[in-house]
């Protein structure tokens, strides 16, 4: 059977390791803060460069190897026309 003393001796180790891993816990708590602040920083700005990277494409145009050409209207010819008075 254990001693009062060895009890106390061990009782003060425990105590001590406690408040040791106490403040490990809490220091590991803020550090859990800062890289979550840091991680929805980081998805904010993600999100802002995909946004301004979407910006609305232009139509493309269709190839310029099926070029169609447009009907040209026929020039009509000048015809002569008769003067009024070699009509009497």
């Amino acid at each position: 059977m254990a001693t009062v003393k060895q009890i106390q001796l061990r009782l003060q180790r425990s105590k001590k390791k406690l408040t040791r891993l106490n403040k490990e816990v809490t220091a590991t708590k803020g550090n859990i803060k800062k890289l979550e602040s840091a991680l929805k920083k980081a998805k904010a700005a993600d999100m802002a460069a995909k946004a301004k990277k979407k910006k609305p494409a232009a139509k493309k145009r269709p190839v310029a190897a099926a070029k169609v050409k447009k009907p040209v209207a026929k020039k009509k010819r000048a015809t002569k026309r008769k003067s009024a008075a070699k009509k009497k």
